[in-house]
């Protein structure tokens, strides 16, 4: 169970993955969670420089989609004003939803990369359906019950580097 809470990669945040990284990996699908991955909690639009970011990854032919665990209509807003298809509801880290998003873009698991912020969700959802799990770095942990939870899994991740 905790080789499946091991990050394949991490990173700082998703301004880190570029799409030269991604395409030397045969990463043709890139999908992201939103909260505290691309954006803050709460209702702001994507910045200019993420959607920059995307821009370059799909210049680069990576398909950029948003696999959240939200239930709020927040996540379609988003994902319209950024350009990009989504899954809200995901229900991370089962794999019906990421599966899902994979088959909607027409990719396979072995071209297929998820980005979060949290190993419980997005790395052990990613690692269930063979994806590359890429961890990066919370956005903000303002929140009291992020910061612990973001302290509890860096527990779970110094036990996962150990295997």
């Amino acid at each position: 169970m905790l080789n499946k809470l091991k990050p394949d990669y991490i990173f700082d945040g998703v301004f880190d993955i570029t799409p030269e990284f991604l395409t030397s990996r045969g990463i043709i699908l890139l999908m992201c969670d939103l909260d505290n991955t691309l954006a803050p909690y709460g209702g702001k639009p994507p910045s200019r420089e993420l959607i920059e970011w995307k821009k370059s990854l799909n210049d680069a032919g990576i398909t950029v989609f948003i696999v959240s665990n939200t239930k709020k209509p927040r996540a379609g807003l988003f994902a319209k004003q950024f350009g990009v298809d989504y899954i809200k509801h995901a229900k991370k880290p089962r794999p019906e939803n990421i599966l899902a998003a994979i088959q909607a873009c027409g990719a396979a698991p072995q071209t297929s990369a998820l980005v979060g912020d949290q190993l419980l969700t997005d790395t052990l959802g990613a690692n269930k359906c063979g994806c590359t799990s890429i961890l990066v770095r919370p956005i903000s942990l303002n929140n009291p019950l992020y910061l612990l939870r973001n302290l509890a899994e860096k527990a779970f991740l110094r036990l996962a580097r150990r295997i």
